[in-house]
């Protein structure tokens, strides 16, 4: 079974059509969204529409939430982003109620968890707090405490996003708590450019995935990441990471054309931050 993990699209159309184009292309039995399809970016109909007819499953994540209920804890940018999207979406309803509600409802249907494979525990956040809780590679050292606890809830492995930041946090009886960046992981094709890192998992470890953001990335690197999920029988399960360009340029001039965007949504996406 070869699934797609992309997450954290944020309304960003540009990064989603080349992620999707390169989901194709490699060829995978099924796409699954980790959250976050809309908030920051300019395009929320149209994400919403590809997430809707393209994966066969997405999750709540915080801006999700915050659109169609009320934004908590959020920067007066990202307030002010969420308020505009749900406007976006609420005159969709009134231009055509038909496609409009209807994006609506897939919107109010999807889970904050789910199960795949029968293995794999998916949330937004973390297993603690499925929508809004970060888990950071820098929690190792500054709250082991909540590490701990995170892992402890976990049965084996876990898939998130919300952190924007692609990589593998494992854990081991012997050595505890780590976190591995793609670029640290090597990968097996150095023909594939797009290919930054596989991970394949070890029976005796913990792991939480998370696949990186397809319209956000906030690793200092500004392409688009997802990842794919390898899972049989036969062999051992693994990850692979992948990086893409997009047209930045074009995404940036369309926030700076909606006045109730921050530029700085725009401005951002340059720096991978």
């Amino acid at each position: 079974m070869r699934t797609a993990l992309i997450s954290d699209i944020h309304g960003n159309l540009d990064a989603l059509q080349v992620v999707l184009a390169d989901v194709d292309r490699r060829g995978v039995d099924e796409i699954v969204c980790l959250g976050d399809i809309v908030g920051y970016g300019p395009n929320p109909i149209e994400c919403v529409d590809l997430v809707a007819e393209r994966c066969a499953w997405s999750l709540m994540g915080n801006h999700d939430f915050a659109v169609l209920y009320e934004p908590t804890n959020f920067n007066v940018v990202a307030k002010d982003a969420a308020h505009w999207t749900r406007d976006v979406l609420e005159e969709a309803v009134e231009q055509d109620p038909a496609s409009g509600n209807r994006r609506l409802d897939f919107l109010n249907r999807i889970k904050t968890r789910q199960l795949h494979e029968k293995l794999y525990t998916c949330v937004h956040g973390s297993v603690r707090k499925p929508i809004n809780e970060y888990l950071f590679d820098e929690d190792i050292r500054d709250d082991p405490a909540k590490v701990r606890r995170i892992f402890e809830m976990i049965d084996q492995r876990c898939l998130v996003g919300h952190t924007h930041v692609p990589g593998v946090f494992i854990h081991t009886e012997e050595d505890g708590p780590d976190f591995m960046r793609p670029s640290s992981l090597g990968h097996e094709d150095p023909d594939d450019p797009a290919l930054i890192g596989v991970h394949v998992f070890d029976p005796d470890e913990k792991a939480i995935v998370n696949p990186g953001s397809v319209g956000q990335p906030r690793d200092q690197d500004d392409r688009a990441s997802y990842a794919i999920l390898e899972t049989g029988d036969d062999a051992p399960h693994r990850v692979n990471f992948y990086r893409l360009q997009y047209d930045i340029t074009a995404v940036a001039e369309k926030i700076y054309a909606i006045d109730r965007l921050d530029d700085w949504l725009g401005d951002r996406l340059f720096q991978g931050r």
